[in-house]
């Protein structure tokens, strides 16, 4: 059997799209699955709407020698894969990690409204109902729409797409390939965090809850690593609270990323909307105490004070308590530690990803 994989990013980009569709490409092979993957890196440079037709025909022409294509968007590659897909009369597979309308609708034209309430409320923007229909129509012809959490499966069917339609798999990390640590020329201990920095990742509430714990832990520093465009708001907001002892990488490499997370005394994420943290799961299979809020997907892999520490979105104090809490109790990052771990070992393999594919073709 012979997949197409229609992905947004891939390696050097930097991204979840790029780590998954690597990871695809490792494992499907082993399960009788040839990969091909088609980028849509390689005509991001074109002009808007000119890059969606070349990306179209790259993907048919790919398709041509292939059994199928899995989409790992419903919009920038979903649309070019299933107007392919249609026309040589092949199955489109979608993987769904977010809701793409409301995530511009957020960052672009004034959306305010949580991701729960959003999906239920008629929006006002052209183009986010724009991006509504777009994603809800490449959704409802695929064959199969997959999702890493139970949170994503009522996202999508909140969008009108029958639950039969819906497979959950959840996405497994890959830390088999861990860069060099380097020096930040930060104190110990240290907090980390891996965000796009954007509102719903907390970035600044984070950063209020890392000055609220140095009373207690005046070393206390703070590595965030990830770009954005709120990037220059957040740097102006730790010159005024943090002061020092922090730093932005920007975006690192995938083992990078990872080295400079095992070299940290805690994995913090303060997110408001998460539809499953790859970023978490990587932090727990490193055995990185964790803390986090229960947004999203979060809490069908995390539980408070069994595998992390739980605080709710937008609550600086718990942020900064929990903490200290975690930072001066050694037993309890221990304990947190390998129970997540042990949690993540127990997620179903590529098997079940390579079935379900299969069982659609």
């Amino acid at each position: 059997m012979r997949l197409v994989i229609a992905t947004p990013l891939y390696p050097p980009d930097l991204g979840g799209p790029a780590t998954y569709t690597t990871f695809l490409e490792r494992e499907l092979p082993a399960g009788g699955i040839a990969v091909e993957v088609v980028s849509f890196a390689e005509v991001r440079h074109l002009p808007k709407l000119v890059r969606h037709f070349f990306y179209y025909r790259k993907v048919l022409k790919t398709l041509r020698r292939s059994d199928a294509v899995l989409a790992l968007d419903p919009v920038s590659v979903g649309m070019p894969a299933m107007k392919a897909a249609e026309e040589l009369k092949k199955p489109l597979l979608l993987k769904v990690v977010g809701d793409y309308a409301w995530e511009q609708g957020r960052q672009r034209f004034g959306v305010t409204a949580p991701l729960d309430e959003f999906v239920k409320t008629p929006q006002s923007s052209s183009f986010v109902r724009f991006l509504q229909k777009t994603q809800k129509m490449v959704a409802s012809r695929a064959v199969r729409i997959i999702v890493p959490s139970e949170y994503l499966k009522m996202i999508v069917s909140a969008w009108g797409i029958p639950e039969t339609k819906i497979s959950v798999v959840y996405n497994l990390p890959d830390v088999s390939e861990i860069g060099e640590e380097r020096e930040f020329g930060l104190s110990s201990p240290r907090v980390v965090t891996v965000a796009r920095l954007v509102p719903w990742k907390g970035i600044q509430g984070l950063m209020n809850a890392v000055a609220k714990a140095r009373v207690h832990i005046p070393s206390l520093s703070l590595l965030i690593i990830g770009d954005g465009p709120d990037r220059a708001q957040l740097e102006a907001h730790a010159k005024t609270v943090l002061r020092e002892n922090y730093l932005f990488t920007g975006a690192l490499t995938h083992k990078d990323t990872l080295a400079a997370m095992r070299g940290s005394e805690v994995f913090a994420l303060n997110t408001s909307y998460e539809g499953f943290s790859h970023v978490l799961l990587e932090a727990a299979a490193l055995g990185l105490p964790i803390v986090t809020t229960p947004s999203g997907g979060n809490r069908e892999l995390l539980t408070h004070d069994e595998n992390a520490l739980l605080v709710p979105p937008e609550s600086d104090d718990a942020l900064a308590e929990s903490l200290i809490r975690i930072l001066q109790q050694p037993g309890l990052r221990e304990r947190l530690s390998h129970h997540a771990k042990t949690k993540v070992e127990s997620l179903a393999g590529p098997d079940a990803l390579v079935s379900l594919i299969s069982s659609c073709v």
